[in-house]
């Protein structure tokens, strides 16, 4: 039996996915050989890429001026990427979380960083509101969902500056007007596909502004020009990608797949409100659709018992974050609402047997 896989991520991917995925690591489009063994500058590779990024734009409902590329480092290396390429003399930044405080560090080390707004008094249990940026920043930069918190960005603000977002773990879950954004980045590892890629989207009119004379891999019109090819691409990452992109297109798209995660997260949501055994981390206007955090009210009490339960029901990866505790269901994309009725249940089973 195969188990429900609620971790943080890497995350759970759609059986279909694997499968496909699996059959190319044992034989390439019939060509006798594994598609970890086929070069990246052979046509079938190149053609896996053209078409992951060009789904990605479709998906995304792209304009022109926005290009996608899939790059390695994960959104660490974004961190870095990004005021490399855009920032000339200030940018301003938000933080709501342990990745958006990484990204702040990341940037402090390159230029001028003025933190806008931050949660961290309130142990980033909400989103920042009512903050003011600065009309002489370069850029805007946001973290749309925080993992270890379980908040997650409802309205983006409108600028005149671009805003650089971190959509590490809710890229591809919820419909919103993409070209909005100067700068996307996300780790492919939560609703993209698997580790080992990083997809990334910018309006290329930004770029080649700053001055700076960077190293080829940390600018990104280097990959532009090189179609995402500026050297060895993750090919299995990129290639379980397109196999995932494919099957969020069956979903019905961004759309498709906003629908199901709502009614996902409004199942857990409201059994941790209903059943007098939990309560949420953080403020309710704030909660994540991805990253569901929840507390035991007694756990000296009963968390022997429930963690006993969920793991013989099948479910793993739901432990809380090391520096938050408690719980964490992660629901992502391809985490099939089944497997969220599971964990209501063994839930609602707690509270009867308690």
């Amino acid at each position: 039996m195969r188990k429900y896989n609620f971790s943080a991520g890497p995350s759970t991917l759609p059986s279909e996915v694997l499968q496909q995925s699996a059959e190319a690591i044992l034989n390439f489009n019939n060509s006798g050989l594994s598609l970890i063994e086929i070069s990246h500058r052979s046509k079938d590779f190149i053609a896996v890429m053209d078409e992951a990024r060009t789904l990605v734009k479709k998906l995304m409902k792209l304009n022109d001026t926005h290009e996608v590329l899939f790059l390695q480092g994960g959104a660490t290396l974004q961190f870095a990427m990004a005021p490399l390429n855009l920032l000339k003399t200030k940018a301003a930044y938000v933080d709501s979380g342990n990745f958006a405080s990484a990204s702040i560090k990341e940037a402090k080390k390159i230029g001028n960083i003025d933190v806008v707004a931050s949660s961290k008094e309130d142990n980033y249990t909400h989103i920042p509101k009512n903050y003011t940026v600065p009309t002489d920043v370069d850029y805007l930069h946001l973290t749309a969902n925080n993992t270890v918190y379980g908040t997650e960005i409802k309205t983006f603000p409108e600028l005149h500056v671009p805003i650089v977002c971190d959509m590490s773990s809710d890229m591809l879950s919820r419909d919103m007007d993409f070209n909005k954004f100067g700068l996307i980045y996300a780790g492919a590892q939560k609703n993209i596909g698997p580790a080992g890629t990083t997809l990334v989207v910018v309006d290329k009119t930004l770029l080649g502004k700053t001055g700076r004379n960077l190293p080829s891999y940390l600018d990104y019109q280097v990959h532009i020009d090189k179609d995402s090819m500026a050297n060895t691409p993750p090919v299995f990452a990129v290639y379980a990608t397109l196999m995932n992109l494919k099957w969020l297109e069956k979903q019905g798209g961004v759309a498709g797949i906003e629908k199901q995660n709502k009614a996902k997260a409004e199942l857990l949501y409201g059994e941790i409100d209903r059943n007098p055994l939990f309560r949420g981390v953080c403020v309710e206007e704030d909660r994540s659709l991805m990253n569901v955090c929840f507390f035991l009210n007694d756990d000296e009490k009963y968390k022997t018992k429930f963690d006993q339960m969920w793991k013989e029901a099948g479910i793993v990866g739901i432990g809380g974050y090391r520096t938050v505790g408690g719980y964490r269901a992660s629901i992502y994309n391809a985490m099939p609402i089944e497997g969220v009725q599971l964990l209501v249940e063994v839930m609602k089973e707690l509270e009867r047997t308690a």
